[in-house]
């Protein structure tokens, strides 16, 4: 009786925090690359046309994202048909900022299922294991207070596209292997489902830079954890003929599936040399390098999310190392503590090598770390798991009372309405404006930005926002717009 309660006592709670974040999410403004990518406009239209960056290839034509094609496909179906469905139960401008809302929450979903099966080694929906992994890991994703520090799901759905979502993929790629690891069993694929996890390489490899860079330091750190299992497990490593022995050793279907995503992934970088604006952002390696330790003082400092986050994990090791007894588990739960602190460090002093940004002034961002953000989401509901089922009277209530004012603290400050300063009430007032306005060339208020990352100052400017607009049929037929101060 007290696991059923439990039980739907979890999935209330995931479920309850999944509509508070649509709530959230359904408030915010409308970022400025989402009309150039889901119309497309000319800038965008190269990579729609080159899914695989053949021009970039052969050519060393120089043109956007060449490399990020599936992320530019999904952006464009999606914004082109789901608000247009939703007018079916709403209004347009509503359907618009509805249809943000739910991608971002149906991403949410789907890394909280993924989270739960990582934390709880369970598929089923029916097992409390991955409702508890789902509910522990819940209070992190931050829609306000401390999302600009560590926020998963982007304020601005474009980025969800090019970031949290495929994530959420790759988390799903790797998901056999870690299971394969995690019950120490060989990995078991048909070769049907080979041939679709080859198919999510290829989605995943035309994503953009981020899945790449995360996955090339992951595949970095299998090659040299094999490379020191077996270097240990003999007394002559230096003898060619026996590295030949243990390579004839690996099971073929994951060296086949990791090398051929691996191939995939180097190749998409090779393209990455031809963004186009990585010649409009400009600064030498170096001056990237020295900006880089601003920018992690800056990460970790700027409030208190990702300290407390840190401190947790450290916490739940010094429990798992001192208070509990030996265990493979706990040696696997604190060896991946470890692993995610070198997988860091790696990843971080790689990313200068990205080129850089001007939005991104001190090369590190969230968006930027955010494969290590959700390591360490997934470290903490791993370890955090654990320990909740193994730790016992009274040492367990004060552990509990811990998680439970650590969890406060984030649910606290993720309020539930945006601020004034980055919701969308005033863009909302604006697009009224445009929607009731019967002059082709509408001038617009200083208040807010409208689809825009920066106030648009001269008509022209809004040409793909125009366009898209009255796809959704917020406007009848195509207006520019401008903004200027007295309105």
């Amino acid at each position: 009786m007290l696991k059923t309660v439990t039980y739907w006592l979890l999935v209330a709670v995931v479920l309850l925090d999944l509509g508070y974040s649509y709530l959230q999410y359904y408030q915010m403004p409308l970022d400025g690359d989402l009309a150039v990518i889901a119309l497309p406009s000319e800038l965008c239209r190269q990579v729609l046309q080159d899914p695989f960056g053949w021009a970039a290839f052969s050519r060393h034509e120089v043109y956007i994202a060449p490399n990020r094609f599936f992320a530019h496909l999904a952006m464009h179906l999606y914004f082109r048909h789901v608000p247009l469905w939703l007018q079916q139960v709403t209004d347009p401008i509503s359907s618009v900022y509805a249809a943000c809302a739910l991608f971002k929450t149906a991403v949410q979903a789907l890394l909280f299922y993924l989270l739960g099966v990582y934390i709880g080694g369970t598929y089923r929906l029916s097992s409390y294991r991955l409702w508890l992994g789902a509910a522990l890991v819940a209070p992190l994703f931050q829609a306000s207070g401390y999302q600009m520090q560590m926020g998963i799901i982007d304020h601005s759905v474009s980025y969800v596209f090019f970031y949290a979502f495929p994530l959420a993929l790759l988390l799903l790629f790797f998901l056999p292997f870690y299971q394969a690891a995690y019950f120490g069993q060989p990995l078991r694929l048909s070769w049907l489902a080979m041939l679709a996890f080859m198919g999510l390489a290829v989605v995943l490899a035309f994503n953009g830079p981020i899945v790449v860079a995360a996955a090339s330091v992951l595949f970095l750190g299998i090659g040299v954890h094999w490379v020191g299992q077996q270097w240990r497990a003999t007394r002559q490593p230096w003898l060619a003929s026996y590295w030949v022995s243990r390579l004839r050793t690996v099971p073929a279907k994951p060296v086949l599936l990791l090398g051929f995503f691996a191939v995939l992934c180097l190749y998409s970088l090779y393209l990455g040399r031809y963004e186009a604006e990585s010649y409009t952002h400009t600064l030498p390696l170096f001056e990237r390098y020295r900006l880089l330790p601003k920018g992690v003082y800056k990460q970790l400092t700027v409030k208190l999310g990702l300290p407390l986050l840190i401190a947790l994990l450290l916490l739940n090791r010094y429990v798992l190392r001192r208070l509990l007894p030996f265990t493979p588990t706990t040696e696997r739960i604190t060896r991946g503590i470890q692993w995610l602190g070198l997988f860091a460090l790696v990843y971080v002093l790689l990313l200068p090598l990205g080129g850089y940004r001007n939005y991104r002034p001190l090369i590190l961002r969230r968006d930027s770390i955010l494969p290590i953000i959700l390591g360490m989401v997934y470290c903490y509901g791993s370890s955090s798991w654990y320990v909740v089922h193994h730790l016992a009277g009274k040492t367990l209530r004060w552990y509990l009372a811990a998680l439970g004012v650590c969890a406060a603290i984030y649910m606290a400050v993720d309020q539930p309405r945006i601020a004034s300063t980055d919701n969308n009430d005033c863009e909302r007032l604006a697009l009224q404006q445009l929607a009731q306005s019967s002059e082709p060339v509408v001038r617009l208020g200083t208040s807010c930005t409208v689809m825009a990352f920066e106030q648009l100052t001269e008509p022209s400017q809004s040409e793909s926002n125009a366009q898209l607009l009255a796809h959704w049929r917020i406007t009848k037929g195509k207006k520019l717009y401008y903004q200027a101060p007295g309105w």
